[in-house]
């Protein structure tokens, strides 16, 4: 049951990162909006990341059975 929240965590990781590669590029190209986005993007991984980090320390924290 866990392994599919630190799996589920993962995939929405990857789906975040492919989606901000259109606006990053956008960015390197000048677009400022793009910019925005992408930050605004980039907080939200962060974000995701510690939350599956948090998962998996628990995770390994429990004891085995």
């Amino acid at each position: 049951m866990e392994d599919n929240k630190v799996l589920d965590s993962w995939n929405e990781i990857k789906s975040l990162v492919e989606a901000l590669e259109h606006d990053v590029v956008k960015n390197s190209k000048g677009n400022a909006a793009a910019g925005v986005r992408t930050r605004k993007g980039l907080r939200e991984l962060k974000k995701k990341a510690g939350d599956l980090v948090k998962v998996t320390v628990e995770l390994d924290k429990k004891p085995k059975d």
